[in-house]
């Protein structure tokens, strides 16, 4: 499902480039957070916009069309995986689709490897980068990669700044969002502020996280754009209630 962001470049990419890229993440989820971002930027927040796990760059594009002046998109990827021609893939990919190399850094390697300052230095700004309001993690799907991600971004993110995890509550990865869990328990300054529901068992359900103080600030404002997709219920995430955002809201039929 595709819905408008208020971004025609973005719009016009997820309507005839998007599935053109390989990947595995949903439109419906490129769509919402497209709309983040351009609110971020009518709200003043400014910062870079990074990714963990960016592959050929399906959701690393649809992020970088909603880059304001000054800011880069910076993928991470080990960019070997399943072949060497992964990022000439990515390259190729962003040229088709109206992303320039002034829009964008690739870092090849693993984040287990990589301290904060190694993720944001090759977008230039020496000893004052801009921090990142908007960080995609797509990496490992494992305890140690998932929780190293999420440490090495909490402190690169701007105040107002957004994370996005991938691949929550899939059947595949049952024990990742356990790991999440232990450190949203560890870091209660973080709050799940939306959950993204999946499409299909590829297209998997994306977890959005803001610090607590800005929880305000972007739920209204999600609850009234996409009130089309509020699942009724929403849900309790650590001890929190939390918005559900899904293609098709609606309630079981209990006869």
């Amino acid at each position: 499902m595709i819905l408008p962001t208020g971004n025609a470049k973005l719009d016009h990419y997820l309507q005839h480039g998007y599935a053109g890229v390989r990947g595995m993440s949903s439109a419906f989820a490129a769509s919402i957070c497209g709309h983040i971002v351009r609110r971020q930027s009518e709200m003043g927040i400014s910062g870079h916009i990074a990714e963990i796990g960016t592959f050929e760059g399906r959701f690393f594009i649809a992020l970088g069309h909603g880059l304001a002046k000054g800011e880069k998109a910076i993928g991470i990827d080990i960019f070997t995986w399943p072949s060497e021609k992964v990022l000439d893939n990515l390259h190729a990919n962003c040229a088709k689709n109206g992303l320039s190399t002034a829009d964008y850094v690739a870092i090849k390697g693993s984040t287990a490897d990589m301290k904060p300052a190694d993720v944001v230095a090759p977008a230039g700004g020496g000893e004052n980068p801009l921090k990142i309001r908007f960080f995609h993690i797509d990496g490992q799907h494992d305890d140690a990669n998932v929780t190293n991600d999420l440490d090495l971004a909490a402190p690169l993110m701007h105040e107002k700044g957004i994370i996005v995890l991938d691949d929550m509550l899939h059947p595949a990865y049952p024990e990742l969002v356990e790991s999440v869990h232990r450190w949203l328990r560890k870091h209660p300054e973080w709050r799940v502020l939306a959950i993204l529901d999946r499409e299909d068992i590829v297209a998997a359900a994306k977890y959005v996280l803001c610090r607590v103080e800005h929880v305000a600030l972007y739920e209204k404002d999600l609850l009234e754009t996409f009130s089309k997709q509020v699942f009724p219920m929403g849900c309790d995430v650590v001890g929190h209630f939390t918005m559900v955002l899904t293609p098709e809201p609606k309630l079981a039929v209990v006869d």
